[in-house]
This record gives C-alpha cells, sequence and structure tokens, in this order.
C-alpha cells in the first residue's frame, strides 16, 4: 500500500447520518475524496435534495435518505431505498444529533430528558440497527459513532451529556457483541466544534467561540475537518483491528487543565 493509498475506502458504501451540515457534511466530503459511495442521510429533506443534486453534478457516487432516525420504519425504508441505488452498507457514522435542551438539572423536565435521550442515544441505536444485517452478512462493518466530551465529563446539558456517555457503552456493546462478525465499533468524542449549530449562540455573543479558546492546549476549537479525518481514519482498513475506542478529538481539552494546573502551582508560564 503506497502512501497515496492510505485511508482509501475505494469500493465501500458509506451511510452518513446528519450528513447535510458542519461534521457530517465534512465526513461526506472526505468519504467521497478517499473513494466511497454514501448515503447522506438527515432530517432536512430539501438539504439532502440539493446536496444530492450538486454531489451527483460533480460525478460523485451518492443518494439520499432524509429521515429522521428518532423514526425507525421510516429511516430503515429510507436507507434501503437508497441501498438500492449504491449497495450495501459497508461503512456507517452516526453522526446526527439535537443539541441539549436544558443546560442545567433544575431547567431539566421529565420531557426534556426523555427527549434528548431519544435523539442522541435511541437515534443512533436505530441508525446501527437499520444496517447491522447487512453488515453480518457480508462479514464486514465499520461503524463510527460521533459521541462527545459532554459524555466523558461534567460540561452542562445533563440530558444530553447522559445520552451521549450512554453512546460510549453501546459503543463498546457493538464492538463486542459484532466483532465475531468482523465488525469494528469506535467512537469519537469531539470537543467544541465550530459548526451552524453555534450560530444562534454566536448571534446573542459574538465572541463566544474566542472565549472557550482558553480551554484547549492546541489553542482553538475544532473545525469539522479535523473530525472528519479521524472518522475516515477508524471506517478505513488502517484501523482494522481497533475496535471498542473512545477517541476524544478535541485539542487537548480531556488531558488537563493548563489554567487550573497554573493557578494551583502559581505559576504563570
Amino acid at each position: 500500500m503506497s502512501v497515496l493509498d492510505r485511508f482509501s475506502l475505494q469500493g465501500r458504501v458509506a451511510l452518513v447520518t446528519g450528513g447535510v451540515g458542519g461534521v457530517g457534511a465534512a465526513v461526506v466530503k472526505d468519504f467521497l475524496a478517499e473513494g466511497a459511495a454514501v448515503i447522506i442521510s438527515d432530517i432536512r429533506a430539501d438539504k439532502v435534495d440539493e446536496a444530492i443534486a450538486s454531489l451527483k453534478a460533480e460525478g460523485h457516487a451518492v443518494a439520499g435518505a432524509a429521515a429522521s432516525i428518532t423514526d425507525y420504519d421510516a429511516f430503515k425504508s429510507a436507507v434501503e431505498a437508497a441501498s438500492g441505488e449504491l449497495g450495501p452498507v459497508d461503512i456507517v457514522v452516526a453522526n446526527a444529533f439535537v443539541g441539549g435542551t436544558a443546560p442545567t438539572l433544575d431547567k431539566t423536565t421529565p420531557e426534556s430528558f426523555r427527549q434528548d435521550v431519544a435523539d442522541n442515544l435511541a437515534g443512533t441505536f436505530n441508525t446501527v440497527r437499520a444496517v447491522i444485517d447487512g453488515m453480518k452478512a457480508a462479514r464486514r462493518g465499520a461503524i463510527v459513532v460521533i459521541g462527545s466530551v459532554n459524555g466523558l465529563t461534567t460540561l452542562g446539558q445533563p440530558a444530553y451529556s447522559a445520552a451521549k456517555a450512554g453512546l460510549e457503552s453501546l459503543t463498546r456493546t457493538m464492538a463486542t457483541e459484532y466483532g465475531e462478525h468482523n465488525i469494528r465499533a469506535n467512537i469519537i468524542c469531539p470537543g467544541t466544534v465550530q459548526t451552524p449549530a453555534w450560530d444562534a449562540r454566536i448571534a446573542q455573543k459574538p465572541d463566544v467561540l474566542d472565549g472557550l479558546t482558553k480551554w484547549y492546549p492546541l489553542g482553538r476549537v475544532a473545525k469539522p475537518v479535523d473530525i472528519a479525518k479521524a472518522v475516515t481514519f477508524l471506517a478505513s482498513d488502517d484501523a482494522g483491528f481497533i475496535s471498542g475506542v473512545t477517541l476524544p478529538v478535541d485539542g487537548g481539552l480531556m488531558a488537563g487543565n493548563l489554567q487550573m494546573a497554573r493557578e494551583l502551582t502559581l505559576e504563570d508560564r
């Protein structure tokens, strides 16, 4: 294998949920560049149609699956129709999510808690369940779940964070139970990523992302491509013996708190 062949996804069919914006769109772009055919799934049907039309005009092998991951039957049906165009799914990237509905426990209601878990944990279960039988039959597959550093420590949005923490357990279970079918499962936990999901908060406070950089040892927040490159690696054969792993892609956020360390040691530099 040459350097140019590394991370090649030639001949693979990938399903990417939340595929029309932010991290999902970056993953789609990277997968296509590596030779994969891609099923782009998102709840926003108009955006899916726009993306498919644009990418097909560029000569890419793509198909759309516009459905909510919370509606298992509708989602499975949409994915099966798209698979009819491109072939069985070899790679699934469970990226679709809904941001936390409440910032603290005191502001979390039973209904908002159930909704966050349904959107972010049950939705990922549905995503994988819709394609796992085909992967088992083919005896190959790669599952990449997009979690969050919120699932690793306390950073607000408790129901969303609990759902993301649940994804770690779900991923390890998938790695354990599906391994005998030559199917791998790993989870990526990004820190702050500059995507349209931040637009509302930026409108309220234009420098909100700049204010967060002090917590990141690398001195910046992530770009969608930072996450996409990690996804491509885990989906590729170069990660063929990696399964059940939690990979923070967070600029060092989970490694430690330098600002606190300096205050504790009275060392400014």
